[in-house]
C-alpha cells in the first residue's frame, strides 16, 4: 500500500513541483488548492500519468471548516496520512512599506500562511498519532515550506516575512511536541523561484542575479524543492526533525 500525502496549494507552481517529485518516488496524493476542481484537472491528470492515485480536495486552509473538510476528503478516499506539505501561501496583494502597510493585509496574509498552517498541522499531527498508535511502523512526517523571507528582510511585504518567520518557529513547536510520537517536523527554504508568485519581478530578479545575488547563478524552479522535499518525505533524514534545508542557490550565505 501506497503511503499518502497531502500538499496544501499543489496543483500549481511550487506545490506541483512538490507534488510531481512525490509521485515520482511511489507517493498517492492529495492535492488541496482553493481553485474549481475544473481548473485544476490538467495538474491532477499529469500526477495521475506518473502513477499516483490523487484526490483533489478543494479548500481554503484559513478556514477552521475547510480544514476540516480537506482532511476528511483524504481520510474518505484514502484512509490514512502520512506527510503532510504545507505549501499553500499567498503575497500581499500589494506590496506596501511597513509604514503603509494595512491591517486588513496583516491579516488576510497571515492567516493563511500561518495561522491555516498551524492548525492544520495540529489537526494532521492528531491524526498521524492515532495512526502510529494503532501501527508502530507507521512512517509520517510534517514538511512546512517556508521561505528566506523568515529571515531576509523585504520592508515592503512585511506581513509575509514576519508570517514565514512565525512558521519557522512553528516547525521547531511541531518538531519538539512530536518527537515522542517519532514523527519528524522538516522546514524548507526556496530563495528566488520561478513561480506565478515572481512572475511580476521577473526582470529585476534576471539582474540581480546575473550581478551575483545567488553563488549559483540561475533561478530556482519547482524541481529544486521538490525534490528537497521528496529526500525528506521519502525518510532519507530521520535524525534531522526541526532543521531547516536551504534551496536558495547559496542567496543567504553570508560573502563579502
Amino acid at each position: 500500500m501506497k503511503r499518502v500525502a497531502l500538499i496544501t496549494g499543489g496543483s500549481r507552481g511550487i506545490g506541483f513541483g512538490i507534488a510531481e517529485q512525490l509521485a515520482k518516488n511511489g507517493f498517492d496524493l492529495a492535492i488541496n488548492g482553493v481553485r474549481a476542481a475544473a481548473d485544476a484537472e490538467g495538474a491532477i491528470d499529469t500526477l495521475k500519468a506518473l502513477g499516483s492515485d490523487v484526490v483533489y480536495c478543494r479548500g481554503n486552509i484559513s478556514s477552521p471548516a475547510d480544514r476540516e473538510n480537506i482532511l476528511a476528503d483524504v481520510r474518505h478516499h484514502f484512509g490514512r496520512l502520512h506527510v503532510l506539505v504545507n505549501n499553500a501561501g499567498i503575497a500581499p496583494r500589494e506590496r506596501r512599506d511597513i509604514l503603509e502597510a494595512t491591517e486588513e493585509s496583516f491579516d488576510e496574509v497571515l492567516s493563511t500562511n500561518l495561522k491555516g498552517t498551524y492548525f492544520l498541522s495540529q489537526k494532521a499531527a492528531q491524526w498521524m498519532i492515532t495512526q502510529k498508535k494503532s501501527d508502530p511502523q507507521f512512517r509520517a512526517s510534517i514538511i512546512n515550506i517556508s521561505s528566506i523571507s523568515a529571515t531576509v528582510v523585504s520592508v515592503n511585504r512585511g506581513e509575509y516575512c514576519i508570517a514565514k518567520a512565525g512558521l519557522s518557529m512553528a516547525t521547531q513547536l511541531f518538531a519538539v511536541r512530536l518527537g515522542e510520537f517519532d514523527i519528524p517536523v522538516f522546514e524548507v527554504r526556496p530563495g528566488v523561484i520561478h513561480t506565478d508568485m515572481t512572475a511580476g519581478v521577473t526582470e529585476k530578479y534576471d539582474k540581480l542575479i546575473a550581478e551575483g545575488l545567488c553563488v549559483q547563478k540561475r533561478w530556482g524552479e519547482s524541481e529544486d524543492v521538490g525534490k528537497a522535499v521528496a529526500a525528506l518525505a521519502t525518510g532519507d533524514f530521520p535524525y534531522s526533525t526541526g532543521q531547516v534545508v536551504m534551496v536558495d542557490g547559496g542567496m543567504t550565505i553570508p560573502r563579502l
